[in-house]
């Protein structure tokens, strides 16, 4: 069956497609193609795309769902506003290096640090079972990296995303600082050809997303980041166990 074919079928039929297929237990991949925070419901309003971009607009049934993966850049770009844009000398710089543009205007993206608040938020959305941190590469320019950690709103942490617009928009970002490493990551075959400080960058997002996805042999198991980006082409990837 091609993919003109199941695409046909899904714009003409909707979830009965789909229901179709996981009735005659067919694997399906879904990729999706616009982030979280592009969401009309969860989404970083009003700069949000008019459709669900979460799971729950698969039109799948969600016990049938075996493997939930997180794709995130190592630093944040987007078309709208967000907490962590830099507007300067860093945000230059990651424009530069990530050479990335809008693909229906062709404008540049914004940029700025990671944003492990909105990480977390959208770990609680999706619930991954694991992650995919992409572009480690472009980090390699800078001699500290930040990493927000949390929002303060009137001199108080919050201990979440801020579900109101008007607490959001008071918000200030915490961030935390870690060394950078300065050597180029591609070529890296696995987690240990990486730099130390690029190691540590890569476990303290691990950590700080931290998903329960459940127990093995009295353990508790948490989400992990099984593949990291370190260069532009497809190969250039690291996969841990």
């Amino acid at each position: 069956m091609t993919m003109k074919v199941i695409l046909g079928a899904q714009w003409e039929w909707g979830d009965v497609a789909m229901r179709a297929a996981q009735d005659d237990n067919k694997n399906i991949i879904v990729v999706g193609a616009n982030a979280p925070m592009l969401d009309i419901k969860y989404g970083l309003y009003p700069f949000v795309t008019s459709s669900d971009t979460t799971i729950g607009g698969l039109c799948l049934n969600p016990a049938s769902i075996t493997e939930t993966i997180g794709v995130s850049k190592c630093y944040t770009t987007r078309s709208g506003a967000f907490k962590t844009e830099d507007t300067g000398e860093i945000g230059t710089k990651l424009q530069e290096i990530g050479r990335e543009w809008e693909t229906s205007t062709g404008r540049r993206h914004r940029y700025g640090w990671l944003d492990l608040v909105i990480a977390k938020y959208s770990a609680s959305i999706y619930f991954y079972s694991s992650l995919n941190l992409t572009k480690l590469d472009v980090l390699v320019a800078f001699e500290t990296i930040k990493i927000a950690i949390t929002y303060k709103v009137d001199g108080e942490e919050l201990d979440h995303y801020p579900a109101g617009l008007d607490l959001l928009e008071r918000a200030e970002v915490v961030y935390h600082e870690m060394p950078g490493w300065q050597k180029p990551t591609t070529g890296a075959k696995s987690f240990y050809d990486l730099l130390k400080q690029a190691r540590e960058y890569v476990e303290y997002i691990e950590k700080f997303v931290g998903v329960k996805i459940g127990l093995f042999f009295g353990f508790l198991v948490r989400m992990r980041i099984k593949w990291i980006g370190t260069g532009p082409d497809r190969e250039a990837m690291i996969t841990r166990a």
